[in-house]
């Protein structure tokens, strides 16, 4: 595996493979992987000739209180196990290197980066996907790969490349969760093991939305308000975001007819946990 640090030579190690008619599957993270990740690794191995992964923790994305000092960060753990999994190149950017001025050009999708994690989060979609439009263009794959987990990133990410007519496919790979059902996570190094345990309400809850709408619930503030009693009767977490939205749009719905995506964001002791499932109503 190479390992790349500068956006010129990207280029021109993606320009060589480019010239042998090769195509080029993409893994954007911010490093410090767990078998998620390899996931999406494995899949675009599997549908492409070369794989380029990136590692870079971006700033835009991150408010003021927020967790950028401390996300954790471990380069030679991280480029160890893409080697093992069998990526072709690494791309692992400074922020002088991505950001070499104050960014003037911003990449917004509004009107679903306001909502849901938007409302927690201000501004955290219009630094995510100004970067992953930054990456697109440095890289162009033939197709970029995103966890589910992040379903609003997702969206917004679809949303921004069918309307700037980008040359990639976005392919969504399905959240990969430990045997207790909590998703993976980087942040989940953060948690004690009072807090890990406790964060096992977020499956729990959504095990429980599943359960409502398959038995006929279809009144979203039935589910959310469920849910929200659910979570609060963990001591250690908190829920900041509870929704019942539109699987495509994620515009809110009235009744829950078509496929909903039921999204929570918990704070379970001092940190921030997104989860979400897709259900269908029943017929």
């Amino acid at each position: 595996m190479r390992t790349i640090f500068d956006i010129l030579a990207l280029r021109h190690a993606i320009g060589d493979l480019r010239k042998t008619g090769m195509t080029v599957g993409f893994v954007p993270t911010m490093g410090y992987l767990h078998a998620g990740h390899m996931e999406l690794l494995k899949r675009a191995r599997e549908e492409n000739d070369r794989v380029v992964a990136s590692i870079f923790v971006n700033p835009l994305q991150f408010g003021p209180d927020e967790d950028l000092g401390k996300y954790p960060r471990d380069l030679e753990r991280d480029s160890s196990l893409l080697e093992s999994e069998g990526a072709d190149i690494l791309f692992a950017p400074s922020v002088e290197e991505m950001y070499p001025r104050p960014m003037e050009a911003v990449v917004d999708v509004p009107e679903i980066s306001k909502q849901l994690i938007g409302e927690v989060r201000p501004g955290h979609f219009a630094g995510v996907a100004t970067v992953v439009c930054k990456l697109l263009n440095i890289v162009q794959p033939n197709a970029a790969y995103f966890g589910e987990k992040d379903y609003q990133q997702l969206v917004v990410i679809r949303r921004m490349v069918d309307d700037l007519a980008i040359p990639t496919t976005i392919c969504a790979v399905p959240t990969v969760r430990n045997g207790d059902g909590l998703a993976l996570s980087s942040r989940n190094v953060y948690l004690s093991a009072a807090e890990r345990e406790a964060a096992l309400i977020i499956p729990k809850a959504l095990d429980e939305a599943e359960r409502l709408v398959a038995t006929g619930t279809t009144h979203p503030y039935v589910v959310e308000n469920t849910l929200r009693h659910l979570i609060n009767g963990q001591p250690l977490a908190a829920p900041e975001m509870i929704a019942v939205r539109d699987a495509a749009t994620l515009r809110k719905v009235q009744t829950i007819v078509s496929p909903v995506v039921v999204s929570l964001f918990v704070r379970v002791g001092t940190t921030r946990l997104l989860d979400n499932r897709v259900v269908c109503a029943k017929r």
